[in-house]
Parts: C-alpha cells; sequence; structure tokens
C-alpha cells in the first residue's frame, strides 16, 4: 500500500520546503527562508490570529493550535473548531499575500518579490497551514464552478476532511471562505484521480458524498482525498509552461516562448505522467511547433487519461477531430482554449 507520506506537505516541512526552493531556485536567488520569513513577519503584523496569544509566531500559532485540536474528543465539536480555523486561514492568507495575479501568482518567490499568489499557490499554501495543525486537508483541482460552468481543472481550491465525515471546500478566490463547486477532480482510494461532484447537505456548505461524473456511482466521503505531492509538483511546472509570454495561451506566439512552455510542460508530465492538463498543453504546444507526430500521440494519451478518470473537457474533443487523415489540424492548431 502506498505511503501516507504522498499526500502530506505541512507547511514548513521537508515536502512543502520542497515546492517553495524549487520557485527560487527558478529566479537564481533566495530560498525557502525568504518566504518563511515574510511569512512570520506579515502574520505577526496582521489582525487575524489564529491563538488568542498574539505574541506566538506562525510556528508556535500552529503548534499551538495542533495541540488544542488534538485534545477535542467529541468528533461533532472538533469538525465545528476546525471549520472556524480553516476560516481564520482563509482570512488570514487574503490578508498577508494581498494581491491575486493569474500570471506570476503561482511562485512562492513572487510571494515575497510582489506579494502575490494565485489559486493554486493559496490552495497548497492552505492545506499546508492546516496539515501542520494536523488537520485532514489536501488540494483538488475544480472542473466545473460554482455556477456549474465547466473548466479543465482551471481552478484550485483546498478540500478540508472534517473528524465527523463531512468535507468542506476552502477558496481563497472568493469572498466567503467556503464554496460550493459542483465538480472536482481529485484522488479516490483504490481508483486513483476521478473527477466527482460534491453531494452538499442541505442548506450547507459541507459535503456528505460525492457521485462519480462518468456513472453517478456514490462515493464515501472517506474514499475522497486530495491529490498528491506528485501532482502538485506537476501542476507548479504546469502554469510555470501556461504563462510564458508568447507561449501556447498568447498572441502572438513566438518560437523562443514554446520552447520554454514545452521544456516546462515537458517537467510538469515528468513528474506526473498521469496530470491529464500537462498532458493535453504539452500536446498542443508541440502542434504549435510543428511536432504533428509528437502532439498527435500526446493529444491521444490525453484524452485516455481524461475518459480513464471520467470526464473530457470539450476543447480536447475539437482537437482531436480537426486532426485530418494526415495527423495535420484543419485550422490553427491553437484556435482552441485548453479550458
Amino acid at each position: 500500500m502506498s505511503s501516507p507520506s504522498k499526500w502530506q506537505y505541512p507547511y514548513h516541512g521537508k515536502q512543502f520546503s520542497l515546492f517553495v526552493d524549487e520557485s527560487f531556485h527558478l529566479v537564481g536567488k533566495g530560498s525557502s527562508r525568504s518566504f518563511y520569513n515574510l511569512m512570520s513577519e506579515r502574520y505577526l503584523g496582521s489582525p487575524v490570529r489564529l491563538t488568542a496569544n498574539r505574541k506566538l509566531s506562525l510556528e508556535q500559532a500552529l503548534d499551538s493550535r495542533r495541540a488544542e485540536l488534538a485534545a477535542l474528543h467529541d468528533n461533532h465539536r472538533k469538525a465545528d473548531v476546525e471549520v472556524a480555523v480553516a476560516a481564520q486561514v482563509h482570512s488570514l492568507i487574503k490578508t498577508v499575500i494581498p494581491h491575486f495575479s493569474l500570471e506570476r501568482g503561482f511562485e512562492f518567490s513572487n510571494v515575497v518579490a510582489r506579494g502575490e499568489r494565485q489559486c493554486f499557490l493559496q490552495s497548497v499554501l492552505i492545506a499546508g497551514l492546516l496539515q501542520r495543525m494536523g488537520m485532514n486537508a489536501g488540494v483538488a483541482m475544480v472542473y466545473r464552478n460554482i455556477q456549474g460552468t465547466p473548466t479543465n481543472n482551471g481552478h484550485a481550491v483546498t478540500l478540508l476532511k472534517l473528524p465527523d465525515g463531512k468535507d468542506i471546500i476552502v477558496d481563497a478566490s472568493e469572498r466567503e471562505a467556503f464554496a460550493k463547486h459542483k465538480g472536482l477532480f481529485v484522488d479516490v482510494r483504490q481508483s486513483g484521480y476521478k473527477y466527482v461532484e460534491p453531494i452538499f447537505q442541505p442548506n450547507s456548505v459541507r459535503i456528505i458524498g460525492y457521485l462519480t461524473t462518468s456513472n453517478h456511482k456514490r462515493l464515501s466521503t472517506a474514499s475522497v482525498r486530495g491529490l498528491d505531492v506528485a501532482f502538485l509538483r506537476s501542476q507548479f511546472w504546469y502554469y510555470r509552461g501556461e504563462r510564458v509570454v508568447g507561449g501556447p495561451l498568447y498572441t502572438p506566439k513566438t518560437e523562443s516562448a514554446l520552447a520554454r512552455s514545452a521544456k516546462a510542460f515537458e517537467t510538469s508530465v515528468r513528474l506526473c505522467p498521469s496530470n491529464p492538463l500537462a498532458v493535453y498543453m504539452l500536446g498542443r504546444t508541440y502542434l504549435a511547433e510543428g511536432r504533428i507526430r509528437d502532439a498527435k500521440h500526446l493529444l491521444q494519451k490525453a484524452s485516455s487519461l481524461y475518459a480513464q478518470f471520467g470526464w473530457t473537457p470539450a476543447g480536447l474533443k475539437e482537437a482531436l477531430a480537426s486532426i485530418g487523415a494526415r495527423g495535420h489540424f484543419a485550422t490553427h492548431p491553437l484556435a482552441y482554449h485548453p479550458r
């Protein structure tokens, strides 16, 4: 059986620091120490406090909260406390990292340099903080948002699994702490990655179960968890490829930018070959470079992955349909948006 450490990255722990240090390594200066120092300074200057003792550092406050939660033995009471703590962390992140940036906010180095965050980084950070406090938290990707609009893993949230058997979605991109997204990409025990639809308790943000998107099979909350460390590392590299100016999502595109995007997507796929969006976008980038055979292979692989996981985005269907008998696109290969 797989080690539980695959899903663990508590704040300021070895695995969390790997995420942070990798970001600083890419810019060639700084380290995780810069990030942790900034977070500590901003926590002490923030009106948001995780404990009544305002003199505790961020790490001390997290460990104090962990001890308090461990002492609670009534799971319903403990669940209510964890929900309150998660709301505090939601407020804390929005306070100490004030700016949202799709273009740069996925890098921990930009938290320090620019005070910027984006949905994926903030979700990993919130999950890491909650894990440090002993809470069962992870990251899920969103494929249907609050309004039900499909998005190709285009948003990330923190999934908090409460001790009373219910789950809750923490989303720092929203004004309120807890969101009711209608479709998630998660890890299912014994099955691997799957697209699922949360079943919310009536008149509540708490989740009482899930349905698989492919066949609407009912899943317990206990069988669903956040995505593993390999996927998270892969997704950081996915954003590094996606947001290269002049790359596949930009107009105009340049040869050098597409090459940089391809390199980042290749790293993303190497770290997690089952990250469907990374495989898909590597294929789209190869198409833009004229590498038709390689692109076709990757798009077919992406199609197989999405089918295995239970949902296929319209953009991929359109891309595959546009491949002619000789393996060429009938229209410009990047006329389709990956979302």
